[in-house]
């Protein structure tokens, strides 16, 4: 079975975005977050990126129901 990117629910800070990536790829969540960072401080697309992420991504119980 393929993941499924969505926002996560149950490891959130603000949206869930970069928890859920986190889960997609396997990896640490913090690691996400500081790249996340990173891109904002040092191109200034981080948040951007991070609010289109927000409204597209469905949530973790959204996914679960389809």
């Amino acid at each position: 079975m393929s993941k499924r990117l969505y926002r996560s629910e149950s490891d959130r800070i603000l949206g869930g975005v970069c928890g859920g990536l986190a889960e997609v790829y396997d990896v640490d969540p913090t690691l996400v977050r500081l790249v996340a960072v990173a891109l904002f401080f040092g191109a200034g697309t981080g948040l951007l990126a991070y609010l289109v992420a927000w409204l597209i991504m469905p949530t973790e119980s959204e996914v679960k129901q389809a």
